[in-house]
């Protein structure tokens, strides 16, 4: 069998998490999917997946090889593309996943992609939910926290922070917090998708970091629900920098705990791991990456 295929196919039922995945995919029998995945085995004399009834696994070998052969398909579309793919207009849908919280920081870019590309349609969908990139169909998802699959690709496109803050009347209604243990003396108004849930973490002087464990009457997936509350004084809210940044420039809110800092993440264009990447997801992404950099100052 051709071995660039087999590597291909293999790549496949690594991403789609099975064989019959793989197959439909491919538009190819699942007979024959085995065949290539067992063609290499057979050549390197290792096992590269661990196969069950409902899913496969990668072995410890298997996914050593995924990663270096995803690398060499890749840099040989990259070749292709250079030898003439790249001058091709960009077609087709974009269909793109993202949050709802950094929606606008994408329209302005969305706009100048598609006027920039007239033959692309756009598929844009905005939610939390946890989506399968691959079943689902996705080119590209911009997330504000890490990849859910490690068998996804993610570009860094800008740094960001939590922000510590509350209302100018709470500041002055309540001993502000000068270390993160007096925050258990604070009605702690709590942001469903916080990665770490009720234990707030941040970053000394030093770089060290320090959870504390809060508290508070009202835990909502809405930024918006949580900025009203904030506003009113109702509590003290480790808020995204991109919910919040406006209503701080503005003084409407006021940072507390200055000695201290969120731990940081990472707003990122999040794709599968395919040996092909489309020109039009590429450059949307090299877009994406010039015209985040106006935001990494404001967002750490």
């Amino acid at each position: 069998m051709d071995r660039l295929t087999s590597l291909a196919v293999f790549g496949r039922v690594v991403e789609c998490g099975g064989f019959s995945a793989a197959a439909r995919r491919l538009n190819m029998s699942v007979t024959m999917v085995g065949n290539h995945v067992q063609s290499l085995e057979d050549r390197l004399g290792v096992r590269l997946l661990n196969r069950t009834t409902r899913r496969v696994s990668l072995t410890e070998t298997g996914k050593y090889y995924y990663e270096r052969s995803s690398q060499i398909l890749a840099d040989l579309e990259e070749a292709d593309r250079a030898a003439g793919a790249l001058s091709t207009m960009p077609r087709g849908t974009l269909k793109i996943y993202t949050s709802g919280a950094i929606v606008r920081f994408l329209l302005p870019v969305i706009d100048e992609f598609m006027t920039q590309y007239p033959a692309i349609s756009l598929d844009f969908n905005v939610g939390e939910r946890s989506i399968d990139m691959v079943e689902e169909g996705y080119d590209l998802m911009i997330r504000t926290l890490p990849a859910p699959d490690s068998t996804l690709v993610a570009r860094k496109l800008a740094p960001w922070r939590h922000m510590l803050v509350c209302s100018p009347d709470y500041r002055d209604t309540h001993p502000m917090p000068k270390v993160p243990a007096d925050l258990v003396e604070h009605n702690c108004l709590q942001y469903t998708y916080y990665p770490y849930g009720d234990e707030w973490r941040f970053e000394d002087a030093d770089g060290k970091q320090v959870g504390v464990k809060i508290s508070g009457n009202v835990v909502s997936n809405s930024a918006e629900t949580l900025r009203f509350l904030l506003a009113s004084g109702q509590g003290i809210f480790l808020a995204p920098s991109f919910i919040v940044f406006e209503d701080v420039a503005a003084g409407r809110l006021v940072r507390a705990m200055p000695d201290y800092r969120a731990v940081e993440f990472t707003i990122s264009a999040i794709y599968p791991n395919r040996s092909h990447l489309p020109t039009k997801v590429r450059l949307f992404i090299d877009l994406l990456a010039e015209r985040f950099v106006e935001h990494r100052k404001w967002m750490t």
